[in-house]
């Protein structure tokens, strides 16, 4: 067994730890270890009982920031900015580049105001990652910053942001998806601003400015394209307009050699103007909604007419055994802006239930309110003793349950003592015709009936995007407080890019863990934490990871690194 054997040389002593085994007579030496002087033993003891009781240890939130640290290495916002912003040799402190950074990856983590900022970056493990001092990171030197970048600067930080987007994941889109937003701001009514401005919010906050936003989408992957702010004030098919020809300019630019792509866009859009612009040009392509309003003749066509469709919803209703909600469609051609169109009328029985059942839900509300009105007027109540009253009160009720005031007839007895009412069944019965029911319009007359259904509903991957900004636990566009325009359109920007990288970081772990959102990856990674760890005599601290979840290593392993036996993050294959 192992034995510690000491040695004399000279007057010093050096002890051993060894190991000797017997063979016959003899002892041998099995192996050999050096320890050292007396004074050296005592010496290593003294290290190793600090190192175990350190002066002090901090815990610094580190998996979140280190990933978006890893990818601004591949698309490097800060060289982008700095590039078109460049910097003066009086500046102190980060970069306006290094400003758009650490704006979009609080942002993309957890959204604080900027005054509020540098002190969220201080209990991160960020100065570990990139050399900053937090405390510049507060809300007067972002305004400085932002104020030196004008709305040219910005447009162009966000066209050079896209175009390393398309370089780096070489795209190559057929099909995009286009739609817009707004976001609602606390702004004063006396401010002055180009952007905000009041209008119909999406929000319901119709009393509050607000801006809006134009987002292109790539269908296949998911990936923004190109956006736009504008006025508040501005409707849908006005902002498609004005931005159509720098929108089209950036799918031109994709690939010279594409014959075809499409633009998908809802029917707020489809203007006259705008639909004749994509005719104009041979390469664009376009998927359109259409109002039932406008064409019910379409919409009422018998269900008897319709057939299944191969899409995406329906194959998961039918691996459900749920065969009734199928989605069904019906094709035709008609002439519409000019030119024959393929149209496909779909009709979706879930929706129609649903809709019926609230119609006859705000019926009997009508109804019930309906006769306390003839009860009133029959007792000639004060204030309810004249027909166009009663007819004024049902009206604001209807607004107010947002129905239409058809489906009822109210009607006065000739002698004018009497109010009687009763249901229009033409009305609601064409009312039911329509529920369900949704027209597709589209140029592709060469596809299938599923594609241009398919390509329809995958719109909602623009208007997941748009529910991601407004998350207020990720992103948290609105409320803005942001009072001038420089800064509102640097905000935004900070935003879409914000919106992009949790994308590109879903793309990055597809790979290792299947699909999986952005969402769950942050909050899982925000769990992983950093420990610095102070010892006596020593002037830097230690760093060691905790011990991270098999996600947790799943996504480090994403991005190329894993975690040792001793906690310490290295590259994999080093």
């Amino acid at each position: 067994m192992p034995h510690l054997y000491k040695k004399q040389n000279q007057g010093r002593t050096y002890w051993y730890l060894r190991e000797t085994v017997r063979e016959g007579r003899k002892v041998r030496v099995k192996w050999q270890k050096y320890l050292g002087t007396p004074e050296t033993i005592l010496a290593k003891l003294q290290q190793a009982e600090d190192d175990r009781v350190p002066l002090r240890m901090r815990t610094e939130e580190f998996g979140s920031v280190f990933i978006a640290n890893e990818l601004e290495k591949v698309l490097d916002t800060v060289g982008i900015v700095d590039a078109i912003v460049p910097g003066n040799s009086r500046e102190k402190g980060p970069s306006v580049g290094e400003y758009f950074f650490y704006a979009w990856v609080n942002r993309l983590i957890e959204p604080k105001s900027k005054n509020s900022i540098g002190a969220w970056f201080s209990r991160t493990a960020i100065d570990t990652l990139r050399s900053v001092q937090t405390s510049y990171l507060d809300s007067k030197r972002y305004w400085d910053k932002w104020n030196r970048v004008s709305a040219e600067q910005t447009e162009a930080i966000g066209k050079a942001f896209f175009q390393r987007i398309r370089e780096r994941y070489k795209l190559n889109p057929e099909c995009v998806l286009f739609d817009t937003t707004n976001y609602y701001s606390y702004l004063a009514s006396d401010t002055e601003s180009e952007l905000f401005e009041r209008g119909h919010n999406k929000a319901g906050k119709h009393h509050l400015k607000q801006v809006g936003l134009a987002l292109l989408v790539d269908r296949s992957s998911r990936l923004p394209l190109f956006y736009r702010e504008y006025s508040g004030n501005e409707h849908d098919s006005q902002v498609f307009n004005r931005v159509i020809d720098e929108m089209f300019g950036v799918l031109c630019g994709f690939n010279t050699t594409k014959q075809r792509l499409t633009v998908v866009f809802d029917k707020g859009m489809n203007s006259e103007d705008n639909v004749a612009f994509i005719d104009d040009h041979t390469r664009i392509h376009f998927v359109t909604t259409y109002s039932t309003y406008f064409a019910e003749d379409l919409a009422a066509t018998e269900v008897k007419q319709f057939s299944p469709l191969a899409i995406r919803h329906n194959e998961a209703l039918i691996e459900s055994g749920n065969t009734a909600d199928c989605i069904l469609g019906y094709r035709t051609t008609r002439e519409l802006w000019g030119k024959e169109r393929s149209v496909v009328v779909t009709f979706n029985p879930r929706t129609q239930r649903k809709k019926r059942y609230r119609l006859e839900e705000k019926l009997e509300t009508l109804r019930q309110a309906l006769l306390v009105f003839r009860k009133n007027y029959r007792e000639q109540r004060p204030h309810w003793r004249h027909f166009e009253t009663i007819v004024q009160r049902y009206h604001r009720l209807c607004e107010q349950l947002h129905v239409g005031a058809q489906y009822y007839k109210l009607e006065q007895s000739s002698d004018g003592t009497d109010l009687s009412f009763r249901k229009d069944a033409y009305q609601v019965g064409k009312a039911i015709a329509l529920f369900g029911k949704n027209i597709i319009v589209t140029d592709n007359t060469d596809w299938t009936t599923d594609d241009i259904v398919q390509a329809s509903l995958d719109r909602w991957v623009v208007e997941k995007v748009f529910r991601d900004s407004k998350s207020s636990h990720h992103i948290s566009t609105h409320p803005m407080f942001h009072w001038t325009d420089s800064k509102i359109r640097c905000h935004l920007l900070t935003c879409v890019i914000a919106l992009t990288m949790r994308r590109l970081l879903e793309l990055q772990v597809e790979p290792v863990l299947g699909t999986v959102s952005a969402e769950k990856v942050i909050e899982e990674l925000r769990a992983l934490r950093s420990v610095l760890i102070w010892h006596p005599g020593k002037k830097r601290p230690r760093q060691q990871l905790e011990e991270p979840t098999q996600l947790q290593n799943d996504v480090l392993k994403a991005f190329g690194y894993g975690v040792d036996d001793s906690w310490v993050l290295h590259q994999i294959g080093t």
